[in-house]
């Protein structure tokens, strides 16, 4: 079944920006030409493709048909690359799974080598972003997963090491003696969110299993490393982000040598892999830059 163009990019616009008005500027139409757009495509699908709200947001069909616009946006483009055409519809858009901290310390650099694409990120823990791989909705994701996910072709990229850290006080405080399954319990922790298991893992590996200890829910990389700083909580930092505060010792470790690697794996849609040679290239190299290597 062909689709309109002109259908496909309002839709998307509409996803991507949450409103009709902001669509209809993105496109240079008026927010009716938009509205219109959209019916017309909901009345060939059938179904609904958008639920009007504050910001409106896809249907499972119009998430779908919105991925399918932007699939299309990618080949066009490495068509025009390959046969030397002038390409004069503008950048093309991207949407990838990728975890915070690879975020906040080495993704943005491969996103920046790369040129005529807008990216659209969605940021999820490492062990949970092959799931949109699954579900369709993103072309490539940074996973904790070296098992292709159907479909897909994966990349090993390294591990991200990962260190117990808490401030010289907070350790006066809860670990004068050491570290033990006692004090770990009682001792508040940190946790980037209900899917992060790092500090679990870390305590089976270094401490006892079944350990529940308080914890501090802090969605942000940096207000990881802050919280930490400031004697609020114990938490697993990016090993490389912390040196500097291990080194001036703003930051210690809980247990010396306990670093914990958890293995990265970059995996992009196989019919995509052409189209998205370039940024598997930039990812790859600054992975390299950053991410521990496994000889």
């Amino acid at each position: 079944m062909k689709i309109d163009p002109s259908q496909l990019a309002a839709l998307s616009a509409v996803l991507q920006f949450g409103t009709f008005e902001a669509a209809a500027h993105s496109l240079r139409v008026t927010s009716s030409a938009v509205s219109q757009r959209i019916k017309a495509l909901e009345d060939r699908i059938g179904t609904a493709l958008v639920l009007r709200g504050s910001p409106c947001t896809g249907t499972a069909a119009g998430l779908r048909i919105a991925k399918h616009a932007e699939d299309i946006g990618l080949l066009e483009a490495q068509l025009a690359r390959e046969l030397a055409l002038d390409a004069d519809n503008g950048p093309v858009r991207l949407r990838i799974a990728v975890n915070a901290d690879s975020l906040a310390s080495w993704f943005i650099d491969a996103m920046a080598a790369v040129d005529g694409v807008l990216f659209d990120l969605l940021v999820d823990d490492q062990d949970h972003s092959a799931e949109w791989l699954k579900r369709g909705e993103v072309s490539a994701a940074v996973t904790a997963s070296s098992k292709p996910v159907t479909g897909f072709d994966a990349y090993p990229l390294g591990t991200l090491d990962y260190a117990a850290t808490a401030s010289p006080g907070f350790m006066l405080r809860w670990f004068p003696d050491g570290v033990t399954a006692e004090t770990a319990a009682r001792a508040p922790c940190l946790i980037f969110n209900n899917k992060d298991n790092l500090q679990r893992q870390w305590l089976e590996r270094n401490v006892a299993p079944g350990l529940a200890p308080p914890a501090h829910f802090l969605p942000s990389t940096q207000a990881f490393i802050d919280a930490a700083a400031a004697g609020l909580g114990w938490g697993m930092n990016p090993l490389r982000m912390v040196e500097a505060d291990l080194r001036c010792g703003k930051l210690v470790p809980l247990i010396p040598d306990t670093t914990l690697p958890v293995p990265l794996t970059w995996q992009v849609a196989r019919v995509m892999a052409p189209a998205l040679a370039e940024v598997t290239r930039a990812v790859q190299k600054s992975a390299r830059q950053y991410l521990t290597q496994n000889r």
